[in-house]
């Protein structure tokens, strides 16, 4: 009778720490999702800071770009906004449209030898493709993330102790803009 109480004592202690490892595997994994996100969050803000001294530089050569220069504010103020809610979705689709924005901006620049000589401007452009790459390092870093996390809680057994303690599954940082996936066509 002793050995059959300690055996299940065995296997309830046993249980316990299986399920409290688990737990604290998920814990984990979801703080580094949310990691992740305040990673692309650095970058995306160091972005938005850019744009304005770009905008005014480019404002000084392309007076009558007034089109494009306020497309880019108007793109830079959604992206703001959006990441105000912390809504995956909606940000990825707000910052799509403001790298469409400034893509337009820099084929713009194209017709103004002069500014594309300017140092400001060479700087400027020159940090802000050092962001834009700092921003896809972070994306594919909080995907693989999410990846990870998602399939823990989708998982056998993990997927009980998921569903017991309500994680949820996260969201991935997709391309909203159809045009951005498409590969472009190079000609020499």
């Amino acid at each position: 009778m002793l050995l059959f109480v300690l055996i299940l004592l065995g296997l309830i202690v046993g249980a316990v720490v299986i399920v409290v490892g688990m737990y604290n595997g998920l814990v984990v994994l979801r703080n580094r999702v949310k990691n992740s996100w305040s990673q692309i969050d650095v970058q995306l803000k160091r972005r938005h800071d850019l744009i304005p001294n770009l905008v005014s530089t480019v404002k000084g050569y392309a007076t009558h770009e007034k089109e494009t220069l306020e497309n880019v504010t108007m793109a830079r103020a959604q992206a703001m906004n959006a990441n105000a809610g912390k809504d995956v979705k909606n940000i990825g689709a707000a910052e799509s449209e403001l790298s469409g924005s400034l893509a337009k901006l820099l084929m713009t620049v194209e017709n103004y030898p002069d500014l594309k000589a300017n140092e400001n401007f060479m700087a400027l452009q020159e940090e802000l493709t050092s962001t834009e790459n700092k921003i896809a390092f972070s994306r594919q870093a909080y995907n693989d993330d999410v990846m990870f996390y998602n399939n823990k809680i989708e998982v056998f057994p993990s997927n009980f102790i998921a569903t017991s303690f309500n994680f949820k599954a996260s969201e991935f940082f997709e391309i909203e803009n159809k045009e951005e996936k498409i590969v472009p066509e190079v000609k020499f």
